[in-house]
């Protein structure tokens, strides 16, 4: 019984602490969003894009509200978005998506996981071309018809559409982002989410000793609060 709800409470503080991370992450892009453009979303695509993912990871309304004011003020400092790009050990490429308010802090903590971890920090460019780059639209499949989808949306960056438990996903190009963004407005579709994330183009095969010490290496990397993705090229 009390193993049980200690696993229970574990589970419980972990996705919290998942949730609480991702809200962190979402207040810093409505920062970035509303320095860039302005704090009206509808004259401000990026943040309109922005509150539409707060909302789909069920962010609370006035958290939204409270961020958008925050990042209004003057006094807010700004976040600026910072890839990082090096190895971990066994040859797996690491890409690590960051936005922080004091680089040398950041860089200093990201050297530090490459290093503990056995791998090593690389150069601009030493694994980004391993990966593609691609912007993903999420929405509820509703009664769109994949196959009529495709043909109208093929003009607008389409790459691939594919549907899952009920959702269609949607992926562009990182470039054609404002104009599948657009073409899905004008057609009404809501969408739930729309992000970039990366997909590695070759892959390495580990055993399950040598992912295992990869993945700690991970870990370690995704609990930093400046760090908003880590991608590999594990197969």
């Amino acid at each position: 019984m009390g193993r049980a709800f200690e696993f229970r409470k574990e589970r419980k503080f972990k996705r919290w602490s998942k949730m609480s991370k991702v809200f962190t992450r979402l207040g810093k892009e409505i920062v970035i969003a509303v320095k860039a453009g302005g704090p009206d979303p509808d004259n401000n695509p990026k943040l309109r894009t922005v509150m539409q993912n707060a909302k789909g990871a069920a962010m609370p309304k006035d958290r939204i509200e409270a961020a958008i004011k925050r990042a209004s003020n003057k006094d807010q400092s700004n976040y600026e978005e910072v890839v990082y790009e090096g190895f971990a050990p066994h040859g797996v490429a690491i890409l690590l998506e960051t936005s922080t308010d004091n680089i040398n802090r950041t860089v200093a903590n990201v050297r530090h996981y490459f290093t503990k971890g056995g791998g090593s920090l690389g150069t601009s460019g030493s694994v980004s071309f391993m990966f593609d780059h691609k912007a993903v639209f999420r929405f509820p499949k509703d009664d769109h018809d994949l196959e009529e989808l495709e043909l109208d949306l093929i003009d607008f960056g389409l790459d691939d559409i594919d549907e899952n438990e009920g959702e269609i996903f949607i992926y562009t190009p990182f470039e054609e982002f404002g104009n599948m963004q657009k073409a899905l407005e004008d057609r009404n579709i809501e969408v739930t989410s729309a992000d970039f994330q990366r997909f590695p183009t070759t892959t390495v095969d580990l055993t399950e000793e040598q992912e295992e010490e990869v993945n700690k290496m991970i870990e370690r990397m995704e609990e930093d609060d400046d760090v908003n993705n880590v991608y590999h090229n594990i197969s």
